[in-house]
């Protein structure tokens, strides 16, 4: 179990100058709306216990330098429940973060809803959900913390609902709490851990290095500019290109292009995000109960700008990698952050599960969200480029390739084979499909060479 810190102890562990805002006037029936005997002294031996008078503390505060409105949960407070005072107080928080055009920063630590108000205190749910639409709508970016335990509407809503997850190691994370779960239910599924796994949450951070970790998502969603200001910029400009990382000598023939895009000595995307970025986070997940480590996304900074990347990294790409790239793209199109993508792999996963998981809705989403995209996304092909598992991550009109990259309809040894030509005709196949980035460049499906350094538009 994760140490469960009160309200104002997490905030004073991540931010600094914390200020509430002015909460609204609630005048209550006596023992709530339901007239639940003992309600009310339930409510005053809480307030005496914890020192507040709800469950929720919100205010505005400066984590690394940014300032943010940040939404404390009390969980000595009736267990962090739900009722309608505290949606009287959400609701504020997220109308002041979207007039002062600041991040929010839920740090959650609830069990659910309130019993004691009833279908009152579970409808404050849609009035949470509604003000995060209404936030997200605003381009404003939301980075929820998970504390122990989260579970319930709060996890449903201010937690899961998040654009970033960031979570407590051992914090209870689930829909379901301990006392309401099946008496067999598995505890270990209950957990942050097993919730980044499951692609729910993006990553477990230790608490000494969450000023740090937030800090850092906050510079990259809030201030993708590097400026001053609090607010995403409204005008983004294109990825610069990384340049090539391998050899620069054009390939002489297609299979030298497989070749060379298949060799284990050829820089892959982890070498390229490193080399192009000073500090990026990543995350994780398709939302949907899946990860794929094929699938590198996040956001870095690259001379003083915030850039979203997603690269694959060679292998085949599972769905849940085309859905997290999707994520991704999303996001930065809402905070008007510019995307690079780095095209590596052989194609997209054909196994039985991938196609249990969904492998033809999960691509034609990410080419529908890359077609439908108004922040510029820019494309990089560093390796093998196949078919429309390849296709799918890049950008039209403007994709760019590494001299030992290809890019092909078809593998050609399955070209070969649907021909039913002879093995030792896999290489002049090859040569016929026209894979080598010159040819590319010439057949207009990438950009020439020198290229990249030339004005892109949105």
């Amino acid at each position: 179990m994760a140490e469960r810190l009160s309200a104002r102890e997490v905030v004073a562990l991540l931010a600094d100058d914390f200020s509430e805002i002015p909460y609204p006037k609630r005048r209550s029936k006596p023992d709530g709306p339901l007239a639940w005997q003992g309600y009310d002294a339930s409510r005053a031996r809480a307030a005496e216990r914890t020192g507040e008078q709800e469950s929720v503390v919100c205010g505005t505060a400066h984590v690394e330098g940014v300032r943010a409105v940040l939404i404390a949960f009390e969980f000595g407070f009736l267990g962090g429940s739900l009722g309608e005072r505290t949606g009287d107080r959400l609701e504020a928080a997220y109308r002041y973060a979207r007039e002062h055009r600041l991040p929010v920063v839920p740090l959650v630590a609830t069990g659910g809803s309130r019993m004691q108000e009833g279908m009152l205190a579970l409808s404050q749910l849609q009035r949470v959900a509604r003000e995060s639409a209404l936030t997200r709508a605003a381009g404003l970016p939301q980075i929820a913390v998970l504390r122990d335990p989260t579970t319930g509407g709060g996890w449903a809503t201010l937690g899961a609902g998040a654009d970033v997850v960031l979570a407590l190691p051992g914090a209870q994370v689930g829909f379901a709490g301990s006392r309401v779960r099946p008496p067999d239910a598995d505890p270990a599924a209950y957990t942050a851990e097993a919730q980044v796994a499951a692609g729910a949450a993006d990553a477990v951070v230790r608490p000494h290095e969450l000023r740090r970790t937030l800090g850092l998502w906050l510079r990259l969603l809030a201030r993708p500019s590097g400026g001053p200001g609090d607010g995403p910029s409204t005008e983004p400009t294109p990825a610069p290109v990384p340049a090539p990382l391998g050899t620069t000598d054009l390939p002489a023939t297609g299979w030298d292009a497989v070749r060379r895009a298949r060799s284990p000595e050829r820089p892959r995307a982890e070498v390229y995000l490193d080399a192009y970025f000073t500090h990026r986070a990543a995350v994780s997940g398709d939302r949907c109960g899946g990860t794929d480590p094929g699938m590198l996304c996040g956001f870095g900074e690259h001379r003083g700008r915030t850039v979203a990347y997603a690269a694959q990294t060679g292998t085949a790409t599972r769905p849940a990698g085309y859905r997290t790239a999707t994520r991704l793209i999303r996001l930065a199109d809402r905070l008007g952050i510019p995307v690079l993508t780095l095209v590596d792999t052989p194609g997209a996963a054909n196994d039985a599960e991938a196609e249990r998981a969904g492998a033809g809705a999960a691509i034609a989403d990410l080419f529908t969200t890359v077609a439908a995209a108004r922040t510029p996304i820019t494309t990089l092909l560093i390796g093998e480029g196949g078919s429309g598992g390849a296709l799918a991550l890049a950008a039209p009109g403007s994709t760019y390739a590494t001299p030992d990259s290809y890019f092909s309809v078809i593998a050609p040894e399955l070209a070969a084979a649907i021909l039913k030509r002879a093995p030792e005709e896999v290489e002049a196949t090859a040569d016929q499909l026209r894979i080598r980035p010159q040819d590319l460049a010439e057949l207009g499906v990438v950009a020439p060479p020198g290229d990249e350094d030339r004005p892109r538009h949105p």
